[in-house]
């Protein structure tokens, strides 16, 4: 099932995707040039490039990579008391092999030991790349110093550092750091918690294991930067890749921001950079939409976990895929479970890339939706669907307090999508848009579900603000009620866990309106009581959408 989010028009086409098994479930952002089809990634001509393995090809390698570490360090010439274990490898489409190697002295791990073999088809040695030239050798492995000693010192350079929550991952372990001269036994002790802006903390603390010197401190959460089209300069979780660098973000699951380079089909290629310095804040420049969408991917992992304790869309600390540069002039973005991905288009002229935040928030909020209630794409179901991606969508926004792109209750007020400055859509009166309902009504599960949508969206401006004119962050907003009556909002951050636990414990995949106002005031009473000032807003807010 594939499902869109915006303005449907006659323009609108459709092409099924067919899936083993299955039709693949799509939840896009607007319902206009909605396409997929399918297609592979062009062939490199170059030799030196990597094949692709599959997961039974690179297991074969991996086996007969292992199965000869001695002889291989042999050949190296290695100390007796060194090992390789095998990390990796890759091999190139003319069959010359990298395999990557890390290495053990005297059982310990060697940081800094690590090396790549480069081997022909033929099985000659190409050459070696060493991250030493150092002799792995120590005079002993019995350390002077107490694990427990390392540890509460490395606690103590992480909170110099101004980290938050500063506790040892696990207890030290013994290495031999090569990393910086001459070999040395040392304790590795890893610090979590969170850096100083909100960053997941993983502080690797490396301590002399003789004299509790510290020797190194490196942070294993990477941040580039980036400047974005919507959101300013911004930090990015990147990682390391051969003498440069790609957008993709360990600290939040592995997420990865690819290039689909204007085609419609296939996974993309992986951005790049030398310096870690991405996009100039013009669409012209490829990467910058690619920063928009890795950074508001981050954005919403951030704000699941902090607020409402889920680690990922599944809730298994996986993260997902963001492809940009969908097709040419594609004023869309859409999320994807058979792929586990959010793809997003260029818009008009391909110079107003959906990439902004709230709608990267959205998008991965559908995958939220498809793991937990489920809820069916069409009918009143359909508009609840979509209309959680809005709250979760203004919620992200809001946590995120961006300064480029403030908080609000306007949704896609960034990308301009009707090319004359307005939002995509109003939540404090959705019938702004002219298409969207205020009030529900027995036709309600009749209407397009982006705009059966606005009666959730209405509700929430309600119970998180009241009725009423009001002005929030610079935005001045209007919320009527079905009957004239005054509605006292009881805050947006409650009314956000009221709805992630209506979501998660008591919607299901048919829930209606009326089933939703139940949901939520179950909800309301499992956080706050019965009888508690936010169960009253959250029926009064109902009322004043005309759910009784």
């Amino acid at each position: 099932m594939r499902t869109t989010f915006g303005i449907p028009t006659s323009r609108r086409t459709r092409r099924t995707a067919v899936a083993t098994g299955a039709v693949a479930a799509v939840a896009a952002l607007v319902a206009t040039g909605l396409s997929a089809g399918t297609a592979g990634a062009s062939d490199a001509s170059s030799s030196a490039t990597a094949r692709t393995l599959t997961a039974s090809q690179r297991a074969e390698l991996l086996r007969e990579a292992t199965a000869t570490t001695a002889q291989t360090a042999d050949a190296l010439g290695l100390g007796n008391q060194e090992k390789l274990v095998v990390k990796d490898v890759i091999e190139d489409r003319d069959g010359t092999t990298h395999t990557r190697y890390e290495r053990t002295y005297a059982g310990l791990p060697v940081l800094g030991g690590d090396l790549v073999v480069h081997e022909a088809r033929s099985g000659k040695v190409k050459g070696v790349t060493k991250a030493t030239k150092s002799t792995i050798k120590v005079a002993t492995t019995t350390a002077k110093l107490a694990p427990s000693a390392a540890e509460r010192a490395a606690v103590k350079a992480a909170q110099a550092d101004d980290a938050k929550l500063a506790k040892a991952s696990a207890a030290p372990r013994k290495v031999v750091w090569a990393a910086d001269g001459a070999p040395v036994l040392a304790y590795e002790t890893v610090v979590g918690g969170v850096q100083q802006d909100g960053t997941p903390n993983e502080l690797h603390v490396i301590t002399d294991a003789n004299t509790g010197r510290k020797i190194f401190e490196y942070q294993g959460i990477k941040n580039g930067t980036g400047k974005s089209q919507y959101s300013g300069q911004v930090e990015l979780g990147t990682s390391k890749q051969g003498s440069g660098y790609t957008l993709t973000d360990a600290g939040r699951g592995g997420h990865r921001t690819l290039n689909l380079n204007h085609g419609q089909g296939g996974q993309g290629q992986a951005f790049t950079d030398t310096d870690d310095t991405w996009g100039t804040g013009s669409a012209s420049d490829p990467q910058t939409a690619a920063v928009d969408a890795h950074y508001g991917a981050a954005l919403t992992w951030d704000y699941y976990k902090d607020v409402h304790g889920r680690n990922g869309i599944k809730g298994d600390g996986q993260g997902a895929t963001s492809r940009v540069h969908y097709g040419n002039n594609y004023q869309n973005a859409f999320w994807d479970d058979s792929c586990f991905c959010m793809t997003y288009g260029d818009g008009a002229s391909n110079t107003h890339p959906l990439t902004s935040i709230d709608v990267a928030a959205h998008e991965m909020s559908h995958g939220v939706t498809s793991h937990t209630a489920g809820l069916i794409y069409r009918g009143e179901s359909g508009g609840l669907n979509e209309a959680t991606s809005d709250i979760f969508a203004t919620a992200v926004e809001f946590h995120a307090d961006n300064p480029e792109d403030v908080g609000d209750y306007l949704i896609g007020e960034e990308i301009d999508l009707r090319g004359n400055g307005t939002p995509l859509r109003y939540m404090d009166k959705p019938s702004q848009d002219r298409v969207s309902l205020d009030y529900w009504s027995s036709n309600a599960g009749n209407v397009d579900v982006h705009y059966s949508s606005g009666i959730a969206n209405h509700w929430f401006f309600l119970v998180s603000e009241g009725s009423g004119a009001k002005e929030i962050n610079g935005v001045k907003y209007n919320s009527p009620t079905v009957d004239g009556s005054t509605v006292q909002g009881i805050g947006r951050e409650k009314a956000e866990k009221i709805w992630f636990k209506a979501l998660t414990t008591y919607m299901t995949s048919t829930t209606d309106y009326a089933d939703a106002r139940e949901a939520t005031l179950k909800a309301a009473t499992d956080l706050y009581g019965a009888d508690s000032a936010e169960a009253k807003g959250v029926a009064a807010a109902w009322t004043g959408v005309n759910v009784k």
